[in-house]
């Protein structure tokens, strides 16, 4: 029975780890990568809900990674990024 919870507990944080490499932040253009466009959002006042949106949008334009280029505004914060394929 041990063994049985180890294995679920196994299969549920493997499926969580390769969930969140769909679009990885980079901090310059990574090499052998092409850059594929620009995606924005806007998040509430925390800086980690913008990264969270944009690495969803970049996700879902099929981008294997995204560079965040500008973040603005005093209440509700407003990011651009670039998506690299």
């Amino acid at each position: 029975m041990k063994n049985v919870k180890n294995l679920i507990a196994a299969v549920v944080l493997s499926s969580i780890s390769f969930a969140s490499f769909a679009a990885v932040e980079v901090q310059a253009a990574p090499v052998g990568e092409q850059k594929v466009g620009t995606i924005s959002a806007s998040a509430g006042t925390n800086l980690g809900s913008l990264e969270d949106q944009l690495a969803q949008k970049a996700e879902a334009m099929g981008a294997s990674s995204f560079r965040i280029t500008s973040v603005t505004g005093p209440n509700t914060l407003h990011g651009t990024a670039v998506i690299y394929k």
